[in-house]
């Protein structure tokens, strides 16, 4: 028997990174998966046996224990998020930012951003959205993928860990993959000049190995995060300002501790008082404002 990591799973078979000779096996999964019900993701654990060795094919046996499931994308054991957003071409949608945070965080998976093509900011806008997030408790990346340095920091970020990619078509996931791997092994697609979003290049969602243990998922694109995906395990409107750390320290001065920090008047709510003071950016808050009525209208529904 051998142990490895499922990279994807296309036309029935799942291409399984063996941990014994760093090969690549094409294996089919047993009926027994689909008789409990079982689906083999990328990122799961897997033990199978080799069936062909000249031809690399394989027989999946086992699915290890799941650390974690993401539901979009559909992966196993991730670790990590870097939520990867262009400062322009297109422009960054921070509301779409803040709901990747929370859909997360809301899983205890620690995120970082990676904000790309400052090679093309003449204004210096990158600067301002590391402030906002780095502020709010995030790592923050401010680069480009043609620069070196940029490559370095990521590798450093994402070293022995299982990283998942998202963000929007065409902020540079893909050519990030290439260059993190040093082949082109996702292909790139140029930006729609009718309107400037970006063409959709992944079609599934890959693991690829760019290091010991260190893997990172490609995934197809998003261009919204719906409410239903943000309710993760009962997750609730009034759970929301729990993934806005940059409120946190200011709740003990809330008179309330039912505060939700819209509502209330500024005398009895600190992270009013904070935001009207510039402690707190206001384009944050009023994305957890629309989120947090955007889902509370959902539940009187």
């Amino acid at each position: 028997m051998m142990h490895g990591r499922i990279l994807k799973g296309v036309g029935g078979f799942y291409y399984v990174h063996c941990a014994e000779d760093g090969l690549i096996y094409a294996c089919r999964a047993r009926g027994l998966f689909r008789k409990d019900g079982v689906k083999p993701l990328p990122g799961d654990r897997a033990l199978f046996e080799i069936t062909h060795e000249k031809d690399r094919e394989g027989s999946i046996i086992e699915i290890g224990k799941r650390d974690n499931v993401l539901i979009r994308p559909a992966t196993a054991n991730v670790d990590r998020v870097l939520v990867v957003f262009s400062v322009k071409d297109p422009d960054p949608n921070l509301n779409l930012l803040d709901r990747f945070l929370i859909y997360m965080g809301a899983q205890d998976i620690e995120a970082s951003i990676f904000f790309n093509k400052e090679d093309i900011d003449q204004e210096g806008f990158g600067d301002h959205l590391r402030e906002i997030y780095e502020s709010a408790g995030y790592r923050v990346i401010l680069g480009s993928v043609r620069d070196g340095d940029t490559k370095e920091e990521i590798e450093h970020v994402l070293s022995g860990h299982t990283t998942v990619l998202a963000g929007p078509s065409g902020v540079g996931k893909s050519s990030l993959i290439n260059l993190l791997h040093g082949a082109e092994l996702s292909e790139t697609g140029e930006l729609s000049e009718k309107i400037r979003r970006g063409k959709q290049t992944t079609r599934h969602t890959e693991l690829f190995t760019i290091g010991k243990d260190t893997y990172i998922l490609d995934t197809p694109g998003f261009t919204s995060l719906s409410l239903s995906e943000l309710k993760i395990d009962g997750l609730r409107s009034d759970d929301i300002k729990y993934y806005y750390d940059e409120f946190g320290k200011y709740y003990p001065d809330c008179r309330y501790n039912t505060c939700n920090h819209i509502h209330e008047p500024e005398e009895i709510c600190a992270v009013k008082r904070a935001l009207e003071r510039g402690e707190i950016h206001r384009e944050r808050y009023e994305d957890y404002v629309q989120i947090y009525e955007e889902m509370k209208a959902s539940e009187r529904r």
